[in-house]
């Protein structure tokens, strides 16, 4: 993971503390009442911990995507036999679509789907015309600063979105309740609600008590080696 790909410059991960992060990360996630299940680690492919990217996992099927840079393609073979031991029904986007389930946001049947350098227009239009064959819905934003949709937003159930820079004033989310995380803490936009819980990153006080402030309990984990290599918390799992 230390060789993983990144525009951070915040340094290079120290891969033990990651290793203990990793495994608070995996309490937080049981905290919430979620069974976890872990994969070995693939040491071809050093981003392959934002295991998150190679598949959307719908409650009718799941969905295997292409990553939008050559270097992580080959992931997405190491968790193809593991989704099907969940799922029966499975679709895969074809080249040259490309995309990353952290530019996915799934707000009920609706998914949210953030354009951007890892996410390709075709690789979006597949993705939604997967999610019609199965009576869900889907739409494009155009991203302009962040790396993934999930970067600056975070659906936390209840019409409440978490939002930071760009998406905080977006119309396409005005019908939403608008929890806005000061820029200073904008790290801290990628959350994740389970079961009326929220994982937050540790070190974000502010946002820690506005979403809070919402009615949530909060669990913090600290993910500062992860955020070396450009990942959230969202990026760590796949959630179904």
């Amino acid at each position: 993971m230390v060789n993983g790909l990144t525009s951070a410059n915040l340094g290079i991960p120290d891969y033990e503390l990651a290793c203990k992060q990793h495994e608070q990360y995996i309490e937080a996630l049981k905290l919430c009442g979620l069974e976890v299940e872990i994969l070995p680690a693939n040491e071809d492919y050093p981003d392959s911990t934002f295991i998150e990217d190679v598949a959307l996992l719908t409650p009718q099927c799941a969905i295997i995507t292409i990553p939008g840079v050559p270097s992580r393609k080959g992931e997405v073979e190491g968790v193809i036999q593991t989704i099907k031991k969940h799922y029966s029904k499975i679709e895969f986007i074809h080249e040259p679509g490309t995309i990353e389930p952290g530019d996915i946001m799934m707000v009920g049947n609706h998914y949210y789907i953030g354009l951007s350098a890892r996410t390709n227009k075709e690789g979006a239009e597949q993705m939604i015309e997967i999610l019609e064959n199965y009576n869900l819905k889907g739409s494009l934003i155009e991203l302009h600063k962040v790396l993934h949709l999930k970067t600056g937003v975070s659906y936390l159930e209840h019409t409440n979105l978490v939002a930071a820079g760009e998406f905080v004033s977006a119309e396409t989310f005005k019908q939403f309740n608008i929890i806005e995380i000061d820029e200073q803490e904008s790290y801290a936009a990628n959350c994740i609600w389970v079961n009326d819980k929220v994982i937050i990153p540790k070190g974000y006080p502010n946002s820690k008590y506005k979403i809070e402030k919402s009615g949530y309990q909060t669990i913090e984990v600290d993910v500062s080696e992860f955020r070396k290599l450009d990942g959230g918390l969202s990026c760590l799992s796949l959630r179904f």
